[in-house]
């Protein structure tokens, strides 16, 4: 695809407070946001979250790598990292669409609360504030603090009707899951999200436990998923479209293995473009046996870099107006936060 222009920005989003996981803390989120133009001036955005948190390419790879296509786009992009691959494909589907001028049907999804580990009187007074604004499913970071303490006061402030899930990011030893998983599992806990490293250890955690386990770090393509259902561990996975490379990546991989879609903390392209692909989802099952989604995290920023974007109504996300993915970049805040 041959094409006017291609722009390559990196930018960086500022947290209200610092996101603190079993894997590090952040005071800012790094992307890189793609915008290509045709001869006709419609564009198409994207945008790329590299995980060099989780050992992942860096923001500074992914730059090269887009920067590389120039203007004459290639049939295939399997060269590219996952996060680059995201951003090309995630930026064709916005022109494409932006080009015919259409929208599909849009619904809104619903989201889940993302609560950082802290002290437990902390997070639990942060989920009162997610649950006053309406959400109904919360999912506590894990991993890096008092887990079984954070768990009981999160219950206790929420009372039995909240969903609560975790997430270890892959922090806790088979045994260390084990224990701790035994100890919460008395709170009705709706999943816990890769609490061990392997597919092979979450299949004997599953035997170990009754609480439902899900895969993120060890479930990257279809062929993961595959080899989850056969281990028998995980029954669900979160999906990131940075991690897997793109919208379609994603709904692949939640036919071998029911997903729910995850933000990696992207910037307004990419939670528009997971809404998308949480649509999709929702509609391959029945209403009762979705899951909410981790796309609320927009709320977790200072700012933004949009000037329209999807919005969230109590614990419900709905999609940008406009053709394509309708986000529309706010260029004083872009340049505001460039990199």
């Amino acid at each position: 695809m041959k094409l006017a222009s291609v722009e390559v920005i990196p930018y960086a989003l500022p947290f209200k407070e610092p996101y603190v996981t079993a894997r590090g803390s952040l005071t800012q989120r790094e992307i890189v946001l793609l915008r290509i133009r045709d001869a006709d001036g419609f564009e198409g955005l994207g945008e790329a979250v590299p995980l060099s948190l989780r050992g992942g390419v860096t923001i500074e790879t992914v730059v090269r790598e887009l920067e590389a296509l120039g203007t004459e786009l290639p049939r295939t992009f399997e060269g590219l990292s996952l996060p680059a691959r995201c951003a090309v494909t995630t930026a064709l589907l916005d022109h494409e669409k932006r080009r015919g001028a259409t929208t599909s049907e849009r619904h809104p999804v619903r989201c889940n609360a993302t609560l950082v580990t802290g002290a437990p009187k902390d997070v639990a007074a942060e989920a009162e504030r997610w649950a006053a604004d309406g959400f109904g499913t919360f999912k506590l970071k894990v991993g890096a603090g008092e887990d079984v303490a954070q768990v009981r006061a999160v219950r206790a402030a929420l009372g039995d009707d909240a969903k609560i899930r975790l997430d270890a990011n892959a922090s806790w030893s088979l045994d260390e899951a084990t224990e701790i998983l035994s100890a919460v599992e008395p709170l009705g806990i709706e999943l816990v999200e890769q609490p061990v490293e392997t597919i092979e250890e979450a299949a004997e955690l599953a035997r170990r436990v009754s609480i439902p386990l899900a895969g993120d770090e060890s479930i990257v393509t279809v062929g993961d998923a595959a080899r989850a259902i056969a281990a028998g561990g995980f029954s669900v996975t979160g999906v990131k479209i940075s991690k897997v490379g793109g919208i379609q990546p994603g709904l692949r991989i939640n036919s071998v293995l029911p997903a729910y879609v995850a933000s990696a903390l992207d910037g307004p392209v990419g939670i528009a473009a997971g809404r998308r692909l949480a649509q999709e989802v929702d509609a391959t099952r029945a209403a009762d046996a979705r899951l909410a989604h981790g796309l609320a995290t927009q709320r977790l920023f200072a700012s933004t870099i949009a000037a329209t974007e999807c919005e969230l109504r109590g614990d419900l996300l709905h999609a940008a107006p406009g053709p394509g993915l309708g986000i529309t970049i706010d260029e004083d805040s872009l340049q505001h936060h460039r990199l």
